[in-house]
């Protein structure tokens, strides 16, 4: 599928599910959405911490298709799965935002690590979560976000297990985007990260780590959204973690040399 009849799957719920290893060659998104008495702060966290938080685009308020995304895209409709926080909790999860969407808001997509798998696969690293049928599994760390008005929090990490020289090849690989986190933050021990236990993941689903591989870990645009929940605002609206936005943004398009 091209990303839009991806979008059109979403939005008529023929799909619900974790986006990961779908439209390989464009660029997903991660999503933060507040009332926009809070939008200039949060455009500062995310560029005080450009590796958890690149951004991709950037609506106006009340804006909900933000054009530079994708032909079409519907941010109420358009994502498999939408967490709702009020004062700082979890409220709901749901489909769409049709009873939540509010005229003031603002929406922040941000780039994801889904985005570089397809590079990676293509270089013949295997991709543990996507074997498994599994959402890539990902950690709250011990490593404080630069704050910005009532945003902060700790950064959160994505992790994919892989033999040592796999490893090395991804970091060269991923290190030329990072529009979608870039380099890996942290190779091996999870206790450097405040990581107790790999089996017990914060978000998504435990992965299988086989002998002689390394976990390896990047940052993650879930962090935002513990961000959100720090900040304790009325309301305020992300995506299910592992469930993004697909947009026609290209991968290509998106790295540096």
């Amino acid at each position: 599928m091209t990303p839009y009849e991806f979008r059109q799957a979403v939005r008529s719920a023929q799909f619900r599910g974790p986006t990961a290893g779908y439209c390989g060659d464009y660029a997903q998104a991660n999503l933060a959405i507040v009332p926009v008495a809070h939008a200039h702060d949060f455009l500062r966290f995310c560029q005080s911490n450009p590796k958890a938080c690149p951004l991709l685009g950037v609506g106006e308020p009340g804006q909900w298709h933000v054009p530079s995304l994708g032909r079409e895209v519907d941010i109420r409709t358009d994502v498999p799965g939408y967490n709702v926080y009020r004062d700082g909790k979890l409220d709901a999860q749901v489909d769409n935002l049709a009873e939540f969407w509010q005229s003031d808001f603002v929406v922040f997509a941000i780039g994801c690590s889904f985005s570089f798998e397809d590079m990676l696969a293509k270089a013949g690293i295997a991709l543990r979560h996507v074997e498994e049928g599994r959402n890539v599994p990902m950690y709250r760390t011990n490593i404080a976000n630069q704050r910005a008005g009532k945003f902060g929090g700790e950064l959160v990490v994505s992790m994919r297990p892989m033999k040592g020289a796999d490893a090395i090849r991804a970091v060269q690989i991923t290190s030329r985007f990072p529009g979608v986190h870039g380099a890996p933050i942290h190779i091996g021990d999870p206790s450097a990260l405040g990581i107790a236990d790999l089996s017990k993941p914060d978000f998504g689903d435990a992965v299988t780590i086989r002998d002689g591989e390394l976990p390896v870990y990047w940052a993650c645009g879930v962090t935002p959204q513990t961000a959100l929940m720090g900040a304790k605002l009325p309301l305020a609206i992300g995506h299910r973690p592992g469930y993004m936005l697909m947009t026609d943004i290209t991968n290509a398009s998106l790295a540096v040399f």
